[in-house]
């Protein structure tokens, strides 16, 4: 079952502001009819924004991500130039729209993204484009039973629909599960509450979304290994195979994409989910984790991105 929308002024649902340049979108199909191939990254910026943290040394209060880090991020994403970004951890609209300006400024140009504004005001999810998307939508209601208590998914989830042809649309969806932080004895590394926001997101995607029909990657930091709860959460349910994890590796042929400096811990926990859809699109042997020389400036997550091929019908 192919899924249709309306360019209906969805992009205010949830309090999303889209935001918007001068240039004109890059469009889904290719050129005279033929298939396009798009690149799609998702990217934990590591506090893109005002926070108590450690700098030089010394920790400061209410201090923004340092020069030297936001000028390797954006390095990075020159340099990997993917045409659709999902970001996790990024302080607000305010932050998205700084990186977006020194990315314009540097030659490369996102028209279209936007943040969502969840239970979670420090760390949120975004995203950037250079296609205009069809609808935005930030859901920020979606609850879970934890510890007898009902509890939202802390930084929501983003669905950002994508053109493929004149009818036919593919769906991004990004997310940010709980960290291994946590506030309770009685969940130890948070796990407990890491797969119920998972299965908040799972039950959500297939309310409307048929993975064997439907166009859809997954697309963001799980805070978990690949044999998780939380994981197998977003992969399967039942007999339903909702996702495949994209093999990422970097030129070494490792496969982390965190790195926990002071537990000196490697971990595999930022995912490109595919759906089986959707699979054929993907490029054999585009998923890479990126590997160059800023990376440990930027951040503490390597970027992830792979290639898609859309067709033109």
């Amino acid at each position: 079952m192919k899924r249709y929308f309306l360019s209906l002024p969805l992009f205010l649902v949830a309090g999303l502001t889209l935001l918007r340049g001068d240039v004109q979108p890059v469009a889904a199909q290719g050129v005279n009819g033929e298939d396009r191939e798009i690149r799609v990254a998702t990217f934990n910026l590591y506090n893109y924004g005002v926070m108590d943290r450690m700098f030089e040394g010394q920790w400061r209060s209410q201090y923004p991500k340092p020069e030297e880090e936001k000028t390797a991020l954006r390095n990075i994403i020159r340099e990997v130039r993917p045409e659709v970004l999902a970001i996790q951890e990024i302080g607000g609209e305010a932050f998205l729209e700084e990186l977006r300006n020194d990315l314009r400024e540097e030659g490369i140009d996102y028209p279209y993204g936007d943040v969502v504004q969840a239970v979670d005001e420090v760390r949120k999810i975004g995203f950037l484009a250079k296609i205009e998307p069809v609808e935005v939508r930030a859901w920020t209601e979606l609850d879970f039973a934890y510890f007898g208590e009902r509890e939202l998914v802390k930084r929501g989830l983003l669905e950002v629909v994508f053109p493929v042809g004149p009818e036919e649309t593919w769906s991004l969806y990004v997310v940010h599960l709980k960290s291994k932080w946590t506030e309770r004895p009685d969940d130890p590394q948070a796990e407990q509450k890491r797969v119920r926001e998972a299965e908040a997101v799972r039950n959500h995607i297939l309310a409307s979304r048929d993975p064997a029909e439907d166009f859809f990657l997954i697309a963001g930091d799980v805070n978990d290994l690949l044999h998780s709860s939380a994981l197998r959460r977003l992969r399967i349910r039942g007999e339903v195979q909702i996702s495949e994890p994209l093999p990422a590796r970097d030129r070494d042929g490792l496969t982390w994409t965190q790195r926990w400096e002071k537990a000196g811990l490697y971990s595999r926990i930022d995912y490109l989910l595919v759906s089986p859809a959707m699979r054929p699109w993907w490029t054999e042997d585009s998923a890479v984790v990126y590997d160059g020389p800023d990376w440990a400036k930027a951040s503490d997550h390597r970027m992830v991105y792979a290639d898609f091929r859309l067709p033109s019908e």
